[in-house]
């Protein structure tokens, strides 16, 4: 049945309302969420985060991929030196927020166009599976921060031998 009433960006979330019907674009936006990782509190906090980014700072554009060992972010952060740069790491989420300062002072009325971003961004990221924080690596070159998280191998095992004593 085809309802007028538009969802509000947290019953989208948690999925308390069905959503069969996919007449809002902005639903194409979220991340698929799992209502086994709702009672999450990282998951949720890291919900909440997503939904404060999107309002307060600038968007982030990014990539992520895998290949068999790593989970791999490219984000586009142009005009941003390392130092303005923070990456946070937890098993399953990642955070990069940082500052694209503009380097120039301009007249608004001076401007023709003005499409650039300037100022504080941040983006959190929900990872599909668990990595090694203590591994991972962030390298920024040319304008893309290229973000390496080796995945955690759930079904390695490894033997202890039991000392006496």
């Amino acid at each position: 049945m085809f309802t007028n009433k538009k969802r509000s960006l947290l019953e989208r979330l948690s999925g308390s309302v069905a959503t069969d019907d996919r007449d809002n674009a902005f639903e194409d936006d979220l991340p698929a969420i799992h209502a086994s990782e709702a009672g999450q509190s990282t998951r949720a906090a890291a919900e909440a985060q997503m939904i404060e980014d999107d309002v307060d700072a600038g968007q982030l554009p990014i990539d992520v991929f895998q290949t068999p060992d790593e989970i791999i972010i490219h984000a586009f952060v142009a005009g941003v030196r390392p130092d303005e740069l923070g990456v946070s790491i937890s098993r399953d989420i990642v955070v990069i927020e940082g500052t694209r300062s503009e380097r120039q002072q301009v007249m608004d009325s001076d401007y023709f166009t003005r499409e650039l971003f300037w100022g504080a961004f941040t983006r959190t990221i929900l990872l599909p599976q668990e990595v090694d924080v203590d591994s991972a690596t962030a390298q920024s070159k040319d304008g893309l921060l290229v973000v390496t998280l080796p995945k955690l191998d759930r079904t390695r095992q490894t033997k202890l031998r039991v000392k006496a004593g």
